[in-house]
């Protein structure tokens, strides 16, 4: 059900992970019973007919002539529509964002067409994040054999995914003015969230790098979460679903590193120079490709039937796609509270470098304190925001990529002391999301007041 693992002990069941229930379910047929469940309480899933024209749909309604009633397929539908007086449902595949209108199609609504009217299913949800409800191992669930053995990456004594520094081969690259030269940390507000600013969550979703087996990441990890919360909020929350952007083709491309650890800087180098792909085109495997050769299959690929037998890769039955690119016009290092607050406020989310101890591995919640005298950074995580507690203790919102079963549901808050900060703000990377190429020619010099 859930699993982590880590660098010498291998996998195993996770204890204490978050769980999501249903109260009610049933079935629905017909235009209208789909449309007041929808309406009421959500999407529903259903299942359709997949004719050959759909599989090649682009964008538009579709209207399937051959009259294909074959269910096999499931789908969602999420939504439906009238235009230019043609009734239609909005309807979310699951063959990534390359298929369709962003992943989703629109089919005519109320004639049946490709049988999505005849069997659907709905489900109503209890709510388990109020009280914060979890699964609880058993005994016997604690001392079974996770579901599939699996090898460590590197040893316990070189834990380190980060290397000590972020930097940029080529230095910073600037065109427009930096944040905390036009915004002073001492006109910010107390706190910032870019989780609920009024109301709306511009971040992507939580990562866990350690599964399904362990894999040095994290300097992947934080730096793509952090460009697509910037996507987020540069896109206003107006896309049909948030921007996650592509971890294990840095790792494919080898854009600053391996399963071994890397650079958070080249992450944006990489993304200035080629674009990442979305968290559609490609699965996140937790291990190093067989060659680090970055070509076109390996940044995004569809596959075909039948399902793959276990010890296989069968990259015969893979091609690769057309996607969406996600590139930074701007990267840099800032550091220090006044340019991190003032940045984040400006643009957004960041990646900063952490020494992870063991006392970190264990965090539960709470504003995260230890002294270290020198910290010696080995770990990346993104800054998402800050707050001040009742006693005035200011804290940076930090999202690690532990899975969200660790500490808050995936973040932490660390004490803004810089003795006790674990070196949060010592090092720290940025860039501008654009979705146009830019220019590979030198950088402008930088903005002085």
């Amino acid at each position: 059900m859930c699993e982590n693992c880590s660098p010498s002990k291998g996998c195993w069941n996770q204890d204490n992970y978050k769980v999501y229930h249903t109260d009610q379910y049933g079935k629905v047929a017909g235009e209208e019973a789909m449309m007041q469940e929808i309406y009421q309480r959500g999407p529903i899933a259903c299942g359709i007919a997949v004719p050959d024209a759909l599989e090649n749909y682009t964008s538009g309604i579709f209207e399937d002539k051959t009259g294909d009633m074959d269910i096999v397929h499931d789908i969602s539908v999420v939504g439906y529509g009238v235009e230019d007086g043609t009734k239609y449902w909005t309807v979310r595949n699951s063959w990534g964002t390359q298929f369709g209108e962003s992943g989703f199609f629109r089919v005519v609504r109320g004639t049946n067409n490709i049988a999505i009217e005849t069997d659907c299913a709905w489900a109503t949800v209890t709510d388990t994040w109020t009280e914060d409800k979890r699964h609880r191992l058993s005994l016997e669930e604690k001392y079974e054999e996770p579901t599939v053995p699996r090898p460590s990456a590197k040893p316990e004594k070189d834990r380190g995914c980060m290397s000590s520094k972020a930097s940029f081969k080529n230095g910073d690259k600037k065109s427009i003015p930096h944040a905390w030269d036009q915004v002073k940390a001492d006109d910010l507000p107390k706190a910032w969230d870019w989780r609920d600013v009024n109301g709306t969550n511009f971040l992507s979703w939580t990562k866990n790098q350690h599964i399904p087996q362990y894999c040095g990441s994290c300097w992947a990890q934080a730096t793509t979460s952090s460009l697509a919360d910037r996507f987020n909020i540069k896109l206003g929350d107006q896309n049909p679903t948030p921007v996650a952007l592509n971890a294990q083709v840095i790792v494919n491309c080898h854009a600053g590193g391996s399963c071994e650890g890397g650079n958070p800087g080249d992450v944006y180098e990489f993304a200035n120079e080629h674009g990442i792909p979305d968290s559609s085109c490609e699965q996140y495997v937790a291990k190093d490709p067989a060659n680090f050769t970055c070509d076109a299959i390996s940044q995004c690929k569809d596959c075909t039937w039948p399902p793959c037998p276990v010890g296989e890769t069968c990259q015969d039955k893979c091609w690769a796609v057309e996607y969406r690119h996600y590139y930074a016009s701007d990267y840099y290092s800032l550091k220090g509270k006044d340019q991190m607050k003032s940045e984040l406020f400006t643009h957004g989310p960041i990646s900063c470098g952490v020494q992870a101890t063991d006392n970190f591995d264990e965090y539960t919640g709470g504003v995260y304190k230890e002294y270290l005298e020198s910290p010696e950074l080995n770990h990346a995580i993104a800054v998402v925001g800050w707050g001040v507690t009742d006693d005035g203790e200011e804290y940076w919102l930090g999202r690690n990529s532990w899975g969200t079963y660790w500490g808050e549901g995936g973040f932490f808050r660390m004490s803004m002391d810089p003795d006790y900060d674990l070196g949060i703000m010592t090092d720290c990377t940025a860039g501008i999301p654009t979705f146009d190429k830019p220019s590979q020619e030198e950088a402008k010099p930088e903005f002085v007041q």
